[in-house]
């Protein structure tokens, strides 16, 4: 992977004002490989049951998928992404979330992500698929 490519996605990341509210940490970041975390806090991300909101799960995956996708330096949009939520993390749970390319053409691209806690069990997995515009990420070359 280009190194000014994933330098810009990691300050993209550091920036991104979702990302900050949420607590989310861009780890690793390769070629067709991204590794996101966050920590379940439930004074934030409770649903109406006292459990883990699909919205908190859904946007660690997002951010995966947001992450992966720009790995080859060119802007990829969310066309559709399927979900299923398998467990529900207890308070105070680091979560990570893992995404790989599976299949890239020039038009589209193919993901899948996981969802798991700090002890390897699994709370959610998805796959996505990306529509690749071929555009340049805009902050590439943003200092």
């Amino acid at each position: 992977m280009d190194h000014k490519v994933r330098e810009a996605i990691c300050r993209a990341v550091e920036s991104e004002p979702f990302a900050q509210v949420l607590k989310i940490d861009l780890l690793e970041l390769e070629q067709g490989y991204s590794l996101v975390e966050m920590t379940y806090r439930p004074e934030a991300m409770n649903n109406i049951y006292a459990r883990a909101h699909g919205g908190a799960i859904f946007a660690l995956i997002d951010e995966a998928f947001e992450t992966v996708a720009q790995t080859d330096g060119t802007v990829a949009v969310a066309l559709n992404v399927n979900v299923t939520y398998i467990s529900s993390p207890e308070p105070g749970t680091r979560l990570r979330g893992e995404a790989r390319e599976i299949s890239r053409t020039k038009k589209t691209a193919i993901y899948d992500i996981k969802v798991t806690d700090q002890d390897g069990r699994l709370m959610a997995t998805a796959q996505a698929l990306a529509y690749r515009t071929g555009k340049p990420i805009p902050f590439l070359h943003k200092n």
